[in-house]
């Protein structure tokens, strides 16, 4: 990298009165010599998205007959040609004793063992995983977006709500509130702090007369409460900085809710990438749902859910399928914005773990195993197709462990995993 300037601390701040602002990573910042390289290339945030396909995808267009990279493009991965050195498709993968069903996407991000599963006790989603982590770093830890599923669940366990209307997203990601909406923020924010001051007072005055197990409870009421506390001190610091602007005609895309499935997630892409490039989250999930719905597309007269139910019809196959490719389609489109953004150094897709998956590996018939794995980007050195067995399948956990330590996390189990992928490499 050529640089004319003189380098800069990563430390240095911005200062006016009694004003600091530590400025965010500028080229200038980076390592220059000797082993630079992976030193910037550690500097560099790391992000993450995870799409699940609510109906999954027809596995037979997508899984190559061979492995590794010089496989015969199937119909459907004919589509991403333009993009092949940047993914790895795995097959064999699932979940394992999960069963099957539309209800499994709930454990579909965190790979929790089969009995937790049964007895209905959920775990921390990889997003949430990697948002606990980094999420400090920017306006929003994390994003849940997308309809008709709980992808995404805390520490605890519970459910992450989320966020399924397309145009109140990004109003919360690129406008402005009003100084009146401002300082009614900063009241309802000083309010938290108040409500969170007065519970924990109170919970560490019946600390006292409680039993060592009872004490153990409250102590995860008191985590809970700490965890609150940080959270609205990172909303102070970020509810009076102006949010990162649009041009107008991109901000008219998003001016109205679609009603056509495609057209909403064309949107739903294009709000992550925007997300993802003004740095507003580095973490986000987006359940990609559509059901009972009319297509509005020529040559299909079924629904989604319908096509994808086809009970082996040719027919009913074909349909699927012209509306899968027209996913995939749109999915081909969105890496290409993301490789598109550079700014002179590593694509935003080269930064960006990006996970397109569904937890149904045939929705025909519910079947929870040999799940479409799509992994994308994220400076890996991908490998084509890896395949495991499509009778004993690798745990997907193992991949989402793999996934946390490209993101530099020091993971070395998550969920029901039994190890890590090994077949996948740093570029």
């Amino acid at each position: 990298m050529n640089r004319p300037f003189t380098p800069l601390e990563r430390r240095t701040f911005l200062r006016a009165g009694a004003v600091c602002i530590g400025l965010p990573l500028l080229d200038a910042m980076l390592p220059v010599g000797l082993r630079a390289a992976p030193k910037e290339a550690a500097l560099r945030p790391k992000r993450m998205l995870l799409i699940c396909r609510s109906l999954g995808l027809h596995t037979p267009f997508l899984f190559p007959a061979q492995t590794g990279r010089d496989y015969e493009p199937t119909r459907y991965l004919k589509l991403l040609a333009d993009h092949r050195a940047d993914f790895t498709v795995f097959s064999g993968m699932s979940h394992l004793g999960y069963g099957g069903g539309h209800h499994t996407d709930k454990a579909f991000l965190t790979g929790i063992t089969a009995e937790d599963w049964h007895n209905r006790k959920n775990g921390i989603s990889l997003d949430q995983f990697f948002a606990a982590r980094v999420g400090a770093e920017t306006r929003f830890p994390s994003l849940v977006l997308g309809e008709g599923s709980n992808l995404s669940w805390n520490q605890r366990g519970m459910a992450v709500p989320a966020e399924g209307t397309i145009k109140s997203v990004f109003k919360k990601l690129f406008i402005d509130g009003t100084p009146a909406e401002v300082e009614q923020e900063i009241q309802k924010l000083a309010t938290g702090h108040s409500i969170l001051d007065g519970v924990r007072n109170q919970a560490r005055t019946l600390a006292t007369s409680l039993s060592p197990s009872d004490r153990q409870r409250l102590d995860l009421l008191l985590t809970s409460i700490r965890e609150a506390e940080q959270r609205l001190a990172q909303d102070e610091a970020w509810v009076r900085r102006p949010k990162p602007k649009l041009a107008p005609a991109d901000a008219k895309l998003f001016a109205d809710d679609p009603r056509r499935m495609l057209d909403r997630e064309r949107q739903w892409l294009d709000l992550a990438h925007l997300a993802l490039q003004a740095d507003s989250t580095r973490a986000i999930s987006l359940n990609l749902w559509s059901h009972q719905e009319n297509l509005q597309m020529d040559g299909v007269t079924l629904t989604h859910h319908d096509a994808s139910h086809h009970g082996q019809d040719e027919a009913k196959i074909q349909q699927l399928a012209m509306v899968e490719e027209a996913e995939l389609k749109l999915f081909a489109a969105f890496l290409a914005r993301m490789k598109a953004a550079n700014g002179g150094g590593p694509t935003l897709l080269d930064q960006t773990i990006v996970l397109h998956a569904s937890h149904l590996g045939n929705a025909s018939s519910h079947t929870g195993d040999n799940l479409p794995i799509i992994l994308a980007g994220g400076g890996y050195k991908h490998a084509g197709h890896v395949a495991f067995d499509r009778k004993r399948n690798a745990p997907l956990s193992n991949l989402f462990v793999r996934v946390l330590q490209q993101a530099g996390l020091p993971a070395d189990k998550f969920g029901a995993s039994t190890g890590t992928i090994s077949e996948l490499g740093t570029a």
